[in-house]
């Protein structure tokens, strides 16, 4: 089991995050003519409109966690394949924009005076670890295997007849994901530090600034 106190400080990015990745997702196939996220009441921002409980419970158990998906109905747009990657493109976009804004908050608040920022550890801690899962949940979902993001955008950046195979596999795609995931735990291998990380960090440090590490 992870730690609690080290989750702590991640529950507020990470509902904010998950909350704001899924209203994009509606946001966005609503804008491009798909009503069917906003007849299922996700085109909202409220978390408990999002938030799956066994993805929460993961958060606490595992260290990380995920919420229910958006329904989308491709049938609606007019170009499926396009706008499709645009709506997924729009999850893990709404993610990296969270993080620029909560690090320009973070900016703000150091800014003020040495005194203030002594007084606000908590605070600054909390604005840290929301900048750095909103990253990771960002690089996560851009990750090209379904049901994640990523998938939905390499589906449109190959060629058209490539996707009857990605069909196939996009039925499958939840319990794969999870089974690569178990499989990784089964053979000790970190997945977010292998393969999340060293995306993920170089992105966190550009959007926070390198000074807070000397």
């Amino acid at each position: 089991m992870t730690n609690i106190s080290q989750i702590l400080p991640l529950v507020p990015g990470f509902i904010v995050g998950l909350t704001l990745h899924e209203f994009s997702h509606a946001w966005a196939a609503n804008r491009l003519g798909d009503p069917t996220a906003r007849a299922a009441g996700r085109l909202s921002l409220n978390p408990l409109a999002h938030l799956d409980l066994f993805g929460s419970l993961a958060l606490i158990f595992a260290g990380f966690g995920w919420a229910k998906p958006v329904p989308v109905d491709s049938s609606h747009f007019r170009s499926p394949r396009r706008d499709m990657a645009l709506v997924a493109i729009a999850g893990p976009a709404s993610n990296i924009l969270l993080a620029i804004a909560l690090s320009v908050v973070l900016y703000l608040i150091t800014f003020v005076s040495a005194l203030f920022l002594r007084m606000s550890n908590p605070i600054i801690t909390v604005l840290v670890q929301g900048i750095w899962i909103n990253v990771v949940l960002a690089i996560f979902n851009l990750i090209p295997l379904p049901p994640l993001d990523g998938s939905r955008v390499l589906a449109f950046l190959v060629p058209e007849h490539w996707n009857r195979g990605y069909d196939q596999l996009e039925r499958f795609g939840p319990m794969l994901l999870i089974g690569l995931i178990l499989l990784a735990n089964f053979a000790n291998v970190p997945v977010i530090e292998r393969v999340i990380m060293p995306v993920a960090r170089p992105v966190f440090n550009l959007i926070i600034g390198a000074w807070l590490f000397h």
